[in-house]
């Protein structure tokens, strides 16, 4: 008999953010997703102390995941930041960054957490509304009749990640791939409501980026001996196709949809078997062309199949099935029934090919909403980062796509928007405040801690113990090498601000990042022709940035609000 035991009381904690142990452990992890932030920034390696899979990463999304945390408030923290990751796939560590600075920024204030969370709406609903403006002065359309701006998104997205070990020439011709990966999976006719076709990401390590390539269509990885028993098709229309998402390899255990009638006395194996080669001759009056399963077919059908010079692919996954069936136009079979003619779906082509070590079977499509983005790299971990970022570049370029616009990068909106903040509340608080029962001092002490959390995100971008300025015109962000000479004119050292639209040929005066400065009225409405001559912006994904600046808002705004964590240890 096991030993019964008294259940342990649920252990009460009041005022959490008030305890050294909490303090400690969020400092902590501020510190370790801002070590991360920026090209520049440090590598993570998270590994299990048992041995198993070892994780090199800068990026929130494989961070965060692979991070064990136990306490409540960082899971509530991390959670929130997973959640953005998981809807926006971009501006994760950004979050998490300004969600840490907020919380961080109130302590001591001696204000209550009513009154902070009130304010923090009231700024957040500020710079929301100034972001989403014509009058934003950090804010550019983007032109989908033009590569340039949209070169210029996917190429910061790569640049910010530094595992993925690219040079500019590999940045360049990846950014490309991605581009038209893209674009590939917009229909050529579509009008109103659009459906994205899909791209597909195909593995090929220890190979130099440079071959990496995008095909479209789809390819299936099969060893060459498989290849070359395929027989090769020559037929001048498009090929018909077959898709089932059951089994064919006569396993009673597993028969799809439908049911196997089988008289007495006779082998149930045999019945089975029956019914696979009568679905085989189903298949060949109706003139298709090339079988798909995504499981096993059985070896007597195929061959079956291939007397009859029908191609046929098992083990296809389940991976796949979703690409296919948009591609092909096929619905998925998944009995071994009568089939209908409404079930089959077309290609244009098949083809084989050979990347690398690898063997293809290629299925080219009618129409190119389906595209196979052949990725290489030179080792495991660096593939793997890889991956992870083309998928994040592709899925903002859909939200782009969305919503056309772009925000400046570099950190240039977040000291630009602080500066903003700033004068607004300076000038104008009675329009923050409306009918609120906060006083200006209150607000001014908020929008403070509130600016100086936006500017601590881009002091992150710095590793290297150089200096960050903020222009006095612009409001955008500078950047000063550590090892840099002294000197009394700052125009020498400058060249460009972080996201590339400004040169430091104009006459502008700039000060230290955080000083103490009077409020000034950032520039508002970016002139075409600065954009439009700008040829190297770094760029942010407006819906990611948007939905970051959100949530660290609201997730700070949620821990603030905590008075108790109650536990229970049993």
């Amino acid at each position: 008999m096991s030993r019964l035991e008294a259940k342990k009381p649920s252990l009460c904690k009041s005022e959490p953010l008030t305890t050294e142990r909490v303090r400690t452990t969020l400092s902590v992890l501020k510190r370790i997703v801002t070590s991360c932030y920026g090209p520049s920034g440090r590598l993570k390696q998270l590994h299990n102390g048992f041995g198993g899979y070892v994780c090199t990463t800068s990026q929130s999304s494989a961070l965060l995941s692979h991070l064990l945390v136990t306490h409540p408030i960082l899971k509530i923290l991390t959670t929130s930041v997973q959640n953005h990751v998981s809807s926006f796939s971009d501006c994760g560590l950004f979050t998490a960054i300004l969600c840490c600075n907020l919380i961080e920024n109130v302590q001591g204030l001696g204000l209550t957490p009513t009154t902070v969370i009130r304010l923090n709406k009231h700024l957040l609903s500020l710079c929301i509304s100034y972001l989403k403006s014509e009058t934003c002065g950090c804010r550019i359309p983007v032109d989908f009749s033009s590569t340039q701006i949209l070169l210029c998104l996917v190429r910061s997205i790569l640049t910010s990640k530094p595992a993925c070990m690219l040079t500019r020439k590999e940045t360049e011709h990846v950014s490309a791939l991605i581009l038209r990966a893209f674009l590939l999976t917009i229909p050529e006719n579509a009008e109103g409501h659009i459906i994205l076709g899909k791209s597909l990401i195909v593995p090929l390590k220890d190979q130099r980026v440079i071959d990496s390539i995008v095909l479209p269509g789809i390819l299936i990885e099969m060893s060459e001996v498989q290849l070359m028993r395929l027989l090769p098709i020559k037929k001048s229309t498009a090929l018909k196709v077959a898709l089932f998402c059951t089994t064919l390899s006569g396993d009673i255990s597993d028969t799809g949809e439908g049911t196997v009638v089988v008289s007495y006395g006779v082998s149930l194996e045999n019945a089975v078997l029956d019914q696979l080669l009568n679905l085989g001759r189903q298949l060949v009056s109706d003139h298709v062309d090339l079988v798909l399963c995504q499981k096993v077919i059985h070896p007597s059908l195929k061959q079956f199949l291939n007397m009859h010079r029908v191609i046929a692919i098992d083990r296809i996954g389940v991976t796949l099935m979703e690409p296919l069936t948009k591609m092909t136009g096929t619905q998925p079979i998944g009995s071994l029934g009568s089939i209908s003619p409404n079930s089959y779906g077309s290609v244009k082509d098949v083809c084989t090919a050979k990347f690398g070590s690898k063997h293809f079977f290629h299925l080219i499509p009618n129409e190119a909403t389906i595209c196979s983005l052949l990725l290489c790299n030179r080792n495991d971990t660096a593939w793997d980062e890889l991956k992870l970022t083309c998928q994040t570049a592709l899925h903002v370029l859909q939200l782009t796509l969305k919503e056309p616009w772009a925000l400046l990068g570099g950190g240039c909106t977040e000291t630009h928007l602080a500066a903003y903040i700033r004068h607004k509340t300076h000038k104008d608080p009675e329009s923050i405040l409306k009918d609120d029962e906060c006083t200006q001092t209150e607000l001014q002490l908020i929008a403070e801690a509130f600016c100086s959390a936006l500017e601590s995100v881009v002091g992150s971008l710095e590793h290297d113990g150089g200096e960050i300025l903020t222009d006095m015109k612009y409001g955008h962000l500078w950047s000063v090498q550590a090892d840099s000479p002294c000197v009394a004119n700052w125009q020498d050292l400058l060249s460009q601000c972080g996201c590339g639209l400004y040169n430091s040929q104009e006459e502008l005066s700039w000060s230290f990042l955080r000083s103490t400065h009077h409020p000034f009225v950032p520039q508002t409405c970016l002139p075409h022709e600065a954009v439009g001559s700008a040829s190297n912006l770094t760029l942010d994904c407006l819906t990611a940035k948007l939905s970051g600046l959100q949530v660290a808002v609201e997730t700070a705004n949620l821990i603030l609000d905590l008075s108790y964590v109650i536990e229970d240890k049993n």
